[in-house]
């Protein structure tokens, strides 16, 4: 009898504590799922975050407008370059924000960020922005910090959004509260040094091998549309050009503006990131060729001393 009642109160407690459980986790988790959501639907204004934008530009022109606020507890000025920028649907278009320490000593900062109305934030695509990391400011240091965006050209026949023609993308800074592994905000600063290593990060094709693009590797001072095997618009094929320090950044800067008829759609309009990417393509092509030439000497001693 008291084996069939312990049965009975297990077939009770287990389940209980299974569910439990998954609200526990449910709630421990809620936070992240919640932003997950947002960034999925663009529930309440919430931007999306995308690497490229999509070659598509409507004749459609919109007004966007920028709002800047700092929290309380955060010694820093904050403001929007530009107050708005007219933009038409799907071109990308580059903005500038400034911070301002106004303390003796460094602080990281994160900041928020949604648009208005609300309805529009699954439409406003946002390239490149200092809102996705926690962010260093030093001592008294002042930097321009770029914002690469566009606005997806389906906002035209969206029921919901098609009348809108004004946006506004609003940022509040934050002092962090999670400051390790922060991003230093003085890859900004015109005059820093080459990042090869954050270069690295911004590179979308592939070294060794033609995907979307071309492949990469070895690309410094090679003849423009000469990588084997890759199916280039004839505008690149017939481009006579080497891939030096200033090419690449007028290429990266506007690829149809510097070559009519290219096909490349991305642009990389923030100088500080082209300046890492050509330092990142320069040291990438240096390394291959001092493989490639050990690799000859070690071939040609091979050949002196054949194995008996």
């Amino acid at each position: 009898m008291m084996k069939l009642t312990r049965r009975r109160n297990l077939k009770v407690v287990v389940p209980a504590v299974a569910v439990i459980g998954i609200m526990l986790g449910v709630v421990g988790y809620s936070p992240t799922l919640y932003r997950l959501f947002c960034a999925a639907t663009g529930y309440g204004g919430t931007t999306q975050r995308v690497d490229s934008d999509m070659g598509t530009v409507s004749g459609r022109v919109i007004t966007v407008q920028f709002d800047s606020n700092v929290a309380p507890g955060l010694p820093w000025r904050f403001e929007q370059v530009q107050r708005e920028v007219k933009v038409r649907l799907g071109e990308q278009q580059l903005v500038s924000f400034t911070a301002e320490n106004l303390t003796d000593q460094a602080i990281v900062g994160h900041a928020t960020f949604n648009v208005t109305p609300q309805t529009t934030g699954i439409y406003f695509n946002k390239i490149q922005c200092f809102c996705f990391d926690e962010e260093r400011l030093n001592a008294h240091q002042k930097v321009d910090m770029p914002v690469v965006f566009f606005v997806d050209p389906a906002l035209a026949s969206d029921p919901e959004t098609r009348d809108v023609d004004t946006i506004t993308l609003s940022y509040t800074f934050f002092r962090s509260v999670n400051p390790e592994n922060a991003k230093d905000l003085s890859r900004f600063i015109a005059s820093a040094e080459p990042d090869p290593v954050r270069g690295e990060q911004l590179v979308c094709h592939a070294l060794g091998a033609n995907k979307t693009g071309p492949m990469l590797g070895g690309v410094f001072e090679r003849k423009a549309g000469s990588a084997a095997g890759y199916k280039y618009s004839p505008a690149l094929s017939s481009a006579d050009l080497d891939w030096s320090a200033e090419n690449l950044d007028r290429w990266l800067s506007d690829p149809r503006k510097f070559i009519v008829g290219a096909r490349m759609p991305v642009r990389v309009l923030d100088e500080a990131s082209r300046r890492d990417i050509i330092a990142y393509l320069d040291k990438e092509t240096r390394e291959m060729n001092d493989r490639s030439e050990l690799k000859s000497v070690a071939q040609g001693a091979a050949n002196l001393h054949p194995k008996e």
